[in-house]
């Protein structure tokens, strides 16, 4: 209960207006009563000097007894409202209006009185005989008056039976019918504020509910909480909703590629497993037959075996080599130190070290070089890797009598170097994946369907020099493989 913002924001606002009503009609009846007080007291100051005056309770500078009992007995006819007693100087009550048994103090104390002979500002509030620790407003007078009074003529404006007709009223129609319109109002306004809060919060309500449903489905399905044509102008919550949909699709999209590279890790896990045993067992096989049957092969069979077996094992360490390599360009662990360089001078380098291979192939192995030769920003040893196996992988895919072309270009801020043979090219179906690590590429050649790490080892190589790779199939329908390295830019 109460775990939504709704109901916490109602529970509070409900709180609110209950405490605000009890505190308005603290204040307000605190208030009142301190307005009654002081409007009571100003327009009665002088009521106990005219009681004196009017009734003729000084005789000669003495107090009149018998006129005294009869102002007591008048005025508890005429107005029950007010209350008279006679104080000695000291505060003493000597006499009061009142029956036998109301009065429950014996003493007033002076200092109000003398306040208010001063003239200080209302409401002024003295004892109230009639209770132990109450305390009403009240008009006083010294009697006889001067400066050396025997005592005063003090009157209770708002007397016990002022009381009882205020209570009285209190539980009158009139009052329970403002206490009804004060609670309706309050009501009002606590309905308006609670259906305000709901308008407010049910968008934070349906975020809430699209997070929920993106949780529960595994973080792979978003409902998107913005329109596609929010615009920028939305409050906390548009922003917010906004952030969450782009956080929800960054995380569907990394888990796709998580999903995607763990497909991938597995298969190359496979292949992997798949190419490395193919060697292995061809080594094994030889070396157990020369092992076993040592004595009966005659010396140029056992030489053949162990060449095979020579072979098989150069090319296992090789597809190792090139496996810790990939590694370590996928890890970032190799850090390219680029340098401007001729381009041109390597790739006849390069070429040169290919050109023994290329004849006993029966390939040739051409180059179209520019007149002015472009200097890279590149790193010679990654570039001349690069080179390497785009060379030696286009000789593996030619057959004899076919050619190779190695050919620069400059194209914007970036020098172009394309690797062509005349071979089958490549089928479309493999295009996507030629840069795959361990992908079988289904073209022909002398070794069709070899599975490697040369054109992935070559692609890292080439993106970590900032550069791109691609691969299509020439005109001639021989594959190209071309390759990007920024200029170095002359001032």
């Amino acid at each position: 209960m109460f775990r939504t913002l709704y109901s916490r924001l109602s529970l509070a606002l409900i709180g609110l207006f209950l405490v605000t009503g009890l505190l308005y009609a603290l204040i307000t009846a605190a208030t009142t009563e301190r307005y009654l007080q002081e409007i009571t007291q100003h327009f009665n100051r002088d009521l106990a000097a005219r009681i004196v005056a009017d009734r003729g309770l000084v005789i000669d500078g003495e107090m009149d007894d018998r006129a005294l009992k009869k102002t007591f007995s008048v005025f508890m006819d005429i107005n029950p409202s007010i209350e008279i007693y006679l104080l000695d100087k000291e505060g003493k009550i000597l006499a009061f209006s009142a029956d036998p048994g109301k009065v429950k103090r014996k003493r007033v104390d002076l200092q109000p009185v003398q306040a208010f002979m001063r003239g200080e500002g209302f409401p002024l509030l003295g004892d109230d005989p009639r209770s132990h620790d109450r305390r009403k407003a009240f008009s006083v007078t010294p009697v006889p008056a001067g400066d050396m009074p025997e005592g005063y003529l003090y009157v209770v404006l708002r007397g016990e039976e002022y009381d009882n007709a205020e209570q009285a009223v209190q539980e009158s129609y009139a009052l329970r019918y403002s206490a009804g319109a004060v609670a309706v109002s309050l009501g009002f306004g606590l309905l308006s504020g609670l259906l305000l809060f709901f308008w407010l919060t049910r968008r934070v309500q349906r975020l809430s509910q699209v997070m929920s449903s993106f949780q529960q489905s595994d973080f792979t399905r978003h409902e998107h909480f913005t329109k596609n044509d929010a615009g920028p102008g939305g409050d906390e919550v548009d922003r917010l909703g906004a952030a969450f949909d782009e956080m929800a699709s960054r995380i569907i999209d990394q888990w796709g590629q998580l999903k995607e590279q763990d497909r991938l890790r597995r298969e190359l896990v496979a292949q992997v497993s798949h190419d490395l045993r193919t060697p292995l067992a061809a080594l094994h096989g030889y070396l157990e037959t020369v092992n076993m049957k040592g004595e009966d092969l005659n010396e140029a069979r056992r030489d053949e075996y162990l060449g095979i077996a020579l072979n098989q094992s150069e090319r296992l360490k090789r597809m190792v080599e090139e496996l810790f390599e990939l590694a370590q360009l996928e890890a970032r662990d190799t850090k390219p130190v680029c340098e401007p360089m001729p381009l041109a001078e390597l790739v006849q380098d390069v070429i040169q070290k290919f050109q023994l291979r290329a004849r006993q192939a029966g390939v040739t192995l051409d180059w179209q070089i520019p007149e002015t030769s472009p200097f890279v920003n590149a790193d010679f040893a990654l570039t001349e890797r690069v080179l390497d196996n785009l060379i030696s992988n286009a000789l593996d895919h030619v057959e004899e009598g076919g050619k190779v072309t190695l050919q620069i270009a400059q194209q914007d801020q970036q020098a172009v170097v394309n690797v062509t043979d005349s071979g089958s090219g490549i089928s479309e179906d493999d295009l996507p994946h030629i840069f795959d690590p361990f992908y079988k590429k289904r073209r022909t050649g002398k070794e069709g369907g070899h599975a490697g790490l040369g054109l992935a080892i070559a692609q890292r190589m080439v993106e970590l020099q900032g550069g791109r790779i691609t691969a299509s199939n020439s005109e001639g329908g021989g594959a190209c493989f071309s390759f990007t390295l920024p200029l170095v830019l002359s001032n």
